[in-house]
């Protein structure tokens, strides 16, 4: 036994999950680590490496499939043999090919999943076979196996057919091979010259592929028997049943098909892939396929009769030839059964007979291939008397045409149908789902106005089933042109009217909307209109009050740049207080906005010469937010007068500081001599002004006097603000 390398190539091929196993191979998911892409590695039986025939066969088949490059085709990237080591040490080959990973399933697996495949999944598989086999027929490669198993859908819809040049390659060394493996294929889809052994080309694949087209019209392959070689009888001698007799509805013209392409003589098949192929796209298009006047009995009545020609010829042998040669119906061919045995070697009554003995047997012989002659005449008589009553009996009537009529767009749906009644023709009608005219507008018709086409045949018409509901595409940020470009393309119409607005993301003149809005569903033909950006953005609400790096972040996302200046203010520190230009402001995208931020700080006013009443009135009502006490030993009622405040004028503190006022009564003004004190005589009056501090008095007080007609307005700036206090007296 040897074990499965995990790698190959020197360690190229990363080998992983094991995805299927057949009788001559196991396939691997596998990495090529030089190119980095997945790939599938098949890798070949291990006696198959034994086989010198086998192996260089199979690195020309190789190389010669690697050269192909068709989307239909599993490709072929690279191909060689891994050395393993048995149990017992020794070593031996094993052939691989490195081939493009396929996600899907074979069709295989589909049929036996889900059963046979509606008309237009046969068709598209179909198509996909034949595009494959007529590039490999075209390259001179012959597959020789097509079947279920060898054929891949992709998850995308795309046929893939796979195993290229295998199958040649274990043809050429069947002979070599110790198991059965005279016949390559599998044996529900042979062609009659693959059972019977002979050379084959490429329309033995296209035999394989009608029985491929049987299976996915009806579930089931064309034969099945006990064994292959039952099977093989039935590819050789007998015809499949009609697949509509199988599937209720089938249209009998598959019938036809599937019998010319499973034509037991070769001569009477599809002579290329190309012409399989054009059949069936010109019958699904409404027209009348070539195998529609195939006759499938007189195919096999043509066999039958080659068959008996050589069953006959083959009694006329010599009668000492010591052997017997039996017709094989499988193989087509005669095979030698030697004498008895056991007969004894001494027997002179079996080996030595007299002239009057010969003379018996060769008029015997002559009687009996007399007979064998007339028999034969007479079955080759019946059998052309058949084929010639059958062939008179399904011979087609003669065909008669007629002339399509041409429809237009004011045709409808029952005005078609009258029109092909008349002329013997059948109608198909059918939605185009794809038009954007109205529902019931007649579209297109298949085969064309004009057209010769036989009595009786389909003329398929469409009619619009109705513009179709779409999403509006995103054209958000794109120029104009490409814009009206996309919207028309989705088959909408659009506004040659545009309106500007403001953008703060979208550069000038590209979109920045559109109504109805990118997303919703409008039916193909409505009208789109589109908004362009005016290269001018608005300056963002909102943002006063809001923190300094909010207010940077909102600039910033809308494209603005930021300048940031710092000033006095109530507010928290590191809010923002004002901005320049001020919000809702038009610019241009880009320019530059200013914003001021508080230190959250605030200066403390110049109340100094205030009445009390003044400064404690607009020191709390006022954006500083200041509290105020009057110092001890001052004077608190209204008129005394600020001479000091703690913090002084001018400092920075924060909202909401304690402000200590300190005060004096104010002067009272000095009253007018009295006639009677206008000599002076009254000392004590002389002497009020003059300073002295022996009357116990404060000595501002005694050394300011208010006058009454010099007084001043005065005020604090609170903010940024300024703020009248009121009418302060002014101290000379």
């Amino acid at each position: 036994m040897s074990s499965m390398p995990t790698t190959l190539d020197n360690g190229r091929y990363q080998l992983g999950q094991l995805v299927g196993r057949g009788g001559m191979a196991e396939v691997h998911i596998a990495l090529d680590t030089r190119l980095g892409r997945t790939v599938a590695v098949k890798i070949m039986r291990a006696d198959l490496a034994h086989d010198e025939i086998f192996l260089t066969r199979f690195r020309r088949e190789a190389h010669s499939v690697a050269q192909m490059n068709n989307p239909n085709i599993v490709n072929i990237y690279d191909s060689g043999e891994e050395v393993v080591t048995l149990d017992n040490g020794q070593t031996e080959h094993l052939p691989y090919l490195i081939m493009e990973y396929v996600q899907g399933q074979t069709l295989r697996d589909i049929i036996k999943a889900n059963g046979a495949l509606s008309v237009s999944d046969t068709e598209h598989v179909m198509i996909g076979v034949l595009n494959a086999l007529e590039y490999s027929h075209r390259m001179g490669i012959i597959h020789r196996d097509i079947k279920p198993g060898n054929i891949m859908i992709s998850e995308q819809g795309i046929v893939k057919v796979m195993d290229f040049g295998i199958a040649r390659a274990l043809d050429d060394s069947a002979t070599t091979m110790t198991k059965s493996q005279g016949v390559v294929g599998t044996a529900q889809y042979l062609s009659p010259e693959q059972a019977r052994g002979e050379n084959v080309d490429m329309r033995s694949d296209l035999y394989s592929a009608g029985c491929v087209l049987y299976e996915m019209l009806t579930g089931r392959p064309p034969f099945t028997g006990d064994s292959a070689v039952a099977i093989a009888y039935q590819h050789v001698s007998e015809v499949a049943a009609k697949p509509s007799s199988i599937v209720p509805g089938l249209n009998p013209m598959w019938d036809q098909i599937v019998a010319k392409a499973m034509a037991k003589d070769r001569q009477n098949r599809y002579a290329t892939a190309t012409e399989f192929k054009n059949d069936i796209l010109t019958y699904m298009n409404g027209g009348l396929p070539s195998a529609a006047a195939f006759n499938p009995l007189q195919d096999l009545s043509t066999i039958n009769a080659t068959k008996t020609q050589t069953m006959a010829a083959a009694n006329d042998y010599p009668a000492n030839e010591g052997s017997t040669r039996v017709y094989n119906p499988v193989t087509g061919q005669f095979q030698t059964v030697p004498q008895d045995p056991n007969a004894a070697a001494g027997d002179t009554d079996t080996m030595v007979k007299s002239r009057s003995q010969k003379r018996l047997e060769a008029a015997r012989k002559r009687k009996r291939n007399t007979i064998i002659t007339v028999v034969v005449l007479v079955v080759l008589a019946l059998a052309a008397a058949g084929g010639w009553y059958a062939w008179a009996h399904m011979q087609p009537p003669k065909k008669e045409y007629v002339t399509v009529p041409t429809f237009s767009a004011t045709t409808t749906e029952e005005r078609a149908k009258a029109q092909l009644a008349e002329l013997g023709l059948q109608a198909s009608i059918k939605q185009d789902t794809d038009s954007r005219e109205p529902a019931g507008t007649f579209t297109k018709q298949a085969p064309a106005g004009g057209r010769s086409v036989e009595k009786g045949s389909t003329v398929t018409v469409w009619f619009s089933a109705g513009p179709k509901s779409v999403p509006v595409p995103n054209v958000t940020g794109q120029s104009q042109a490409d814009a009206r470009a996309a919207l028309e393309a989705a088959g909408f119409e659009v506004n040659s009217s545009v309106q500007t607005e403001d953008s703060a993301t979208i550069e000038r003149d590209h979109v920045t909307r559109t109504d109805p809005a990118a997303g919703t569903s409008a039916e193909q033909g409505t009208t789109v209109s589109l908004w362009v950006s005016s290269g001018m953005t608005k300056v963002p609400s909102g943002l006063i009050g809001k923190s300094k790096d909010e207010a940077v972040d909102e600039l910033q996302k809308n494209g603005f740049a930021v300048e940031i200046n710092t000033e006095n203010s109530s507010q928290p520190e590191n809010t923002v207080t004002r901005i320049e230009p001020n919000e809702g402001t038009s610019v241009e995208r880009g320019a530059s906005v200013t914003i001021w931020v508080s230190n959250g700080k605030v200066a403390v006013p110049n109340v100094v010469g205030r009445t009390l009443g003044e400064a404690t009135a607009a020191l709390p009502d006022s954006a500083l937010n200041l509290k105020w006490k009057v110092a001890a030993n001052s004077k608190d009622n209204d008129d005394a007068v600020v001479t000091a405040s703690n913090p002084s004028a001018g400092s920075q503190v924060n909202p909401g500081t304690e402000v200590t006022l300190t005060t004096e009564p104010k002067e009272s003004p000095s009253p007018s001599p009295s006639p009677s004190n206008s000599n002076g005589s009254s000392g004590s009056n002389g002497n009020s002004g003059n300073g002295d501090s022996n009357s116990g008095s404060h000595p501002r007080r005694t050394s300011r006097t208010a006058t009454t007609n010099t007084s001043a307005e005065s005020s604090i700036c609170i903010n940024g603000d300024r703020t009248t206090l009121g009418t302060v007296p002014n101290y000379a």
